[in-house]
């Protein structure tokens, strides 16, 4: 058995050329998104260019839905191409299935030289072969049996409509090559047998399709996840029996669990539209998906698309499979909400109160756009800076965007609703908790108008909090602090009474005060 190391042509920055090539048969993923961004990164890192290709052959399971959502996430997340089936490029058609003619050429080419033929074993046939290699203890592979049928033989057969595949005629040797991150990588190919790499002539299967693409649209990196490695001999090959030139490749490792097992739902890991509709931030899961098999070699931890270009590297991606942490992502979404404009945010926000109808957009008269908001519950009209105020107080606690809803909800309700139990502080009476309320009552009401902002109820709460613990022997502001605030939102947990009361205004205020002193 021969060994053969194959080798790479030297790339010049400016002609790197790297592509992303997903199949439309399933919503763009995580594992997909993180290796288009690999991708995309070392492009730009080299001024290369990035291509997205769509490797929709598999006929019956690629679905435009699912094309238009993995061009749709990319973009949203930030990741451009240069070349592609929507803008297309010089070396396009970027859709398998427009490229069938090229496919063709390439197959006779390999069928004439006698790289490739026709094989016509049944489906039964290849079951019963490999089920006795398994039993002998060998490896199953296709034992061959077609690969020296005569050209009549084969002429008369495909004449006569018997069902058949093309195979490629595997060399049987040791081939060695260099994954730019796991160095040198060895197959031995004659353990995998003649592949198949085509139904027929109009019908170009993974391995071969993708050989040709990457020759014709001039890649010259190939990266791209770790369940592919074991494609990259069977593609080296074929490129070799095509004459055509080797991309360099490199192969990241796969996306683990916290069990350390593939990364699945269960582990709490969706497509990546599921996470922007959960309100996660484009710039958050960049940053969480690069240091997904990749540390820069330092302590920090937060990068945005673009210092991750000027820092990132091929070279310090770890071998070993990278493990999903969704607190880690909570916690990067946090920081990049705390980062975005409250205007901004609030901008972000609105969709949920909406979808959740708790606010509804005014239209002006023409429907052109929006000239406030109504709360669905009163009717009342609020503003955009009323909305603004809102979010500005629970930036802080927002992990996800779509935790406004359960945080807020409570500003856009007629009365609340909670047990009469959750205004207890500690070992409190209903009694305590009712004088603890109308002593705050009666105190907020003196407020004008006109001073009725944070520091002031702060000021005047905060002095009647701790004359109410002089009063009932006790220590702690929270005998006052708390029954009001749980009064005002009916939550166990939210922000201060004093942010609260300020955006609820005055006379709300006054109004949910007295509901809990009823209540009581």
């Amino acid at each position: 058995m021969t060994e053969s190391k194959t080798e790479f042509r030297f790339v010049k920055p400016g002609e790197v050329r790297v592509r992303f090539a997903p199949s439309p048969t399933g919503f763009l993923h995580l594992g997909l998104a993180r290796t288009a961004l690999v991708n995309y990164i070392f492009a730009r890192k080299n001024e290369g260019k990035f291509i997205l290709r769509i490797e929709d052959t598999d006929i019956e399971r690629s679905k435009e839905v699912f094309e238009k959502d993995i061009l749709e996430g990319l973009k949203w997340l930030g990741i451009k191409w240069d070349e592609g089936p929507d803008i297309g490029g010089n070396y396009g058609p970027y859709r398998q299935s427009q490229r069938r003619a090229i496919y063709k050429k390439y197959l006779e080419k390999l069928l004439k030289e006698g790289k490739a033929y026709y094989c016509f074993c049944s489906k039964e046939e290849l079951e019963a072969e490999r089920q006795y290699q398994m039993s002998i203890g060998q490896p199953p592979h296709y034992s061959g049996r077609c690969a020296s049928l005569s050209k009549e033989e084969v002429k008369r057969r495909l004449s006569e409509g018997k069902p058949s595949v093309i195979r490629f005629r595997m060399p049987s040797r040791k081939v060695v090559f260099n994954d730019l991150i796991r160095g040198g990588v060895e197959f031995d190919t004659s353990l995998i047998g003649d592949i198949v790499i085509a139904k027929d002539l109009d019908n170009p299967l993974y391995n071969f399709s993708v050989v040709v693409d990457d020759f014709e649209m001039k890649i010259s990196h190939v990266i791209r996840g770790e369940d592919h490695i074991s494609n990259t001999p069977k593609q080296i090959l074929i490129q070799e029996a095509l004459g055509f030139s080797h991309p360099a490749y490199a192969h990241l490792p796969l996306i683990l669990g916290p069990d350390r097992t593939k990364l699945s739902k269960r582990h709490g890991a969706v497509a990546i539209a599921e996470y922007r509709k959960e309100g996660y931030l484009p710039q958050a899961l960049i940053n969480f998906m690069a240091f997904l098999g990749w540390n820069p070699g330092t302590e920090r931890e937060i990068y945005s698309l673009n210092s991750l270009i000027k820092d990132f590297s091929l070279d310090r991606i770890q071998k070993s499979g990278a493990v999903f942490n969704i607190k880690r992502l909570d916690f990067l979404n946090g920081f990049y909400i705390r980062q975005t404009p409250v205007e901004k945010l609030t901008e972000l926000c609105i969709p949920y109160l909406v979808e959740e109808k708790l606010i509804e957009p005014v239209w002006n008269s023409e429907k052109l756009y929006v000239e406030g908001y109504k709360i669905v519950a009163t009717g009342e009209t609020i503003s955009f800076n009323y909305l603004t105020k809102i979010v500005s107080i629970y930036r802080e606690r927002l992990k996800k965007l779509s935790e406004i809803v359960e945080l807020t909800d409570f500003f856009f309700k007629e009365k609340l609703d909670y047990e009469k139990q959750l205004l207890k502080w500690r070992e409190m009476s209903e009694r305590e908790i009712k004088y603890a309320l109308a002593r705050a009552e009666k105190q907020l009401s003196r407020i004008e108008e006109e001073n009725w902002d944070r520091e002031k109820l702060q000021e005047i709460l905060v002095r009647e909090a701790e004359k109410v613990a002089e009063k009932l022997k006790r220590e702690g502001r929270g005998y006052l602090l708390w029954p009001v605030r749980v009064a005002l939102t009916g939550k166990a947990t939210s922000a201060s009474p004093f942010e609260v009361a300020e955006v609820l205004g005055k006379e709300k205020t006054l109004r949910r005060l007295r509901q809990a002193i009823e209540m009581i």
